[in-house]
C-alpha cells in the first residue's frame, strides 16, 4: 500500500500559477503510475494528467493540455502538478492518485479503477 499526502494548494488570480505537491510512502514509490484528479464543486471528478512510474512518459487530458505539467521525482517520493494560466474554473479540490499502471496513458485510460488516493488539497482561483 501507498499513503498519498497532497498539499500546495490555496488561494491564486486567474492566469497565475500554482504547484502542487504529492508525497507518498513506501520504498515501492518508482513502481507506481502517479495522477492527479479533480472534482470541483457540483461537478463529478476528473482525471487531468498522470505519470508513469520511471517519469519517462505522461498523459493529460484535454483540459490539462499545454497549462498543466506533471513530474516526479522518485528520489523524493514526491510527484508535482505544475499548473499555469489558471482559469476559474480550474478550481477544485485536487487528488493525488496512485495504483500501478504500466504506462500513464493506461491509468489515464483507466482512472475509475486507481485504488489509492489522497485526502485533495483545495485550488481556488478567483477571476
Amino acid at each position: 500500500q501507498v499513503q498519498l499526502v497532497e498539499s500546495g494548494g490555496g488561494l491564486v488570480q486567474a492566469g497565475g500559477p500554482l504547484r502542487l505537491s504529492c508525497a507518498g510512502s513506501g520504498r515501492t514509490f518508482r513502481r507506481y503510475a502517479m495522477g492527479w484528479s479533480r472534482q470541483a464543486p457540483g461537478k463529478e471528478r476528473e482525471f487531468v494528467a498522470a505519470i508513469s512510474g520511471s517519469g519517462g512518459g505522461t498523459y493529460y487530458a484535454d483540459s490539462a493540455k499545454g497549462r498543466f505539467t506533471i513530474s516526479r521525482d522518485n528520489a523524493k517520493n514526491t510527484v508535482y502538478l505544475q499548473m499555469n494560466s489558471l482559469k476559474p474554473e480550474d478550481t477544485a479540490v485536487y487528488y493525488c492518485a496512485a495504483d500501478y499502471f504500466t504506462s500513464a496513458q493506461a491509468m489515464g485510460a483507466n482512472h475509475d479503477g486507481i485504488n489509492y488516493w489522497g485526502k485533495g488539497t483545495l485550488v481556488t482561483v478567483s477571476s
